[in-house]
């Protein structure tokens, strides 16, 4: 008997550059369940109704994206398993025959509209942003209401325009044409597997709110051990002004020594600190051990603490 295909969950609907991820990381016979938000995609993995979810975590225009970063803690734990970055490409698409001086409304994304926000001021300086849950969703909606959507054109890939039947009125409208977004594949915990040389670990750690200097202790966690930090983001915990949280990815997998011990410092300084997963960088570039912090380092350093408590060495 032929095994069921995978069904992995993503922001959708169809068209949407998290599909486009999506299609590089998931088998191919993967069945799609598109989502209209990133929380919804998420749930649905938490209830075992997928096998896995692709959503976008970070832009290089606008940062993080909140929706993931905030969802991957807020309930029952998931980890990221895989990443990779899609280049970022918009056009203004609006109904058959829609001309640019028809549109005044645009449709999107918050962060496709930060990402091409300067171009509309240039080209229709009076147009009104409607935000949308996704950058394909305004164009289904565009391409399959009846009446009126209260916009006249949406910013989206090109994939979508044309998946949604809809005319591009000019392309080329992103403000950066370098912007690239990454994604990140998200599964239920289950066993760590073994570094690759080249990896990456997400952590999200609070701070504790009554101690001055907290943020340069747990920084040092991470110094000390030679563990280099590629991002960190804060974020409001939400149950008061001036308590936050901190979004981290280190370069370094959880089965080395020395990002082990640096979380093993945090655990001990912080009052929340969660694994969010170790997996593959996208650009697959070695992580730069520093002298005295490899695992043959520890270990060493560790069999000498032995014999010093067996009396074998001083």
């Amino acid at each position: 008997m032929t095994a069921p295909a995978p069904l992995w969950s993503f922001l959708g609907p169809a068209g949407t550059f998290t599909e486009m991820a999506l299609r590089q990381v998931a088998p191919v016979n993967v069945e799609l369940d598109p989502c209209p938000d990133v929380p919804t995609a998420l749930d649905r993995l938490r209830e075992r109704a997928v096998e896995a979810a692709v959503v976008p975590i970070e832009n290089s225009v606008e940062g993080g994206v909140n929706a993931t970063l905030d969802n991957l803690v807020a309930s029952t734990p998931l980890v990221i398993a895989a990443e990779v970055a899609v280049p970022i490409a918009f056009v203004l698409a609006g109904r058959p025959g829609t001309r640019l001086e028809d549109v005044h409304a645009i449709s999107t994304h918050p962060h496709a509209w930060a990402q091409c926000r300067g171009w509309v001021h240039q080209n229709l300086p009076e147009a009104v942003y409607v935000a949308g849950t996704s950058t394909s969703a305004p164009a289904r909606a565009l391409a399959t209401a009846d009446g009126d959507t209260g916009f006249q054109a949406v910013l989206c890939n090109p994939l979508a325009a044309q998946e949604y039947g809809l005319e591009v009125i000019a392309g080329g409208v992103a403000d950066n044409p370098d912007a690239v977004t990454r994604f990140v594949k998200v599964t239920r915990p289950g066993h760590v597997g073994e570094p690759t040389g080249a990896d990456k670990t997400t952590l999200l750690v609070q701070l504790p709110h009554d101690r001055s200097g907290a943020l340069l202790d747990m920084l040092e966690q991470f110094s000390a051990r030679g563990v280099n930090l590629s991002r960190i983001e804060s974020r409001p915990v939400g149950d008061s002004l001036g308590r936050y949280r901190f979004s981290i990815d280190v370069e370094g997998h959880v089965r080395e020594e020395r990002v082990q011990a640096a979380l093993i410092g945090l655990h001990r300084t912080c009052p929340v600190v969660r694994f969010l997963g170790s997996y593959p960088r996208l650009d697959a570039r070695p992580t730069a051990v520093l002298a005295g912090t490899s695992d043959k380092d520890f270990v060493v350093a560790r069999s000498w603490v032995a014999d010093v408590l067996d009396g074998r060495a001083l």
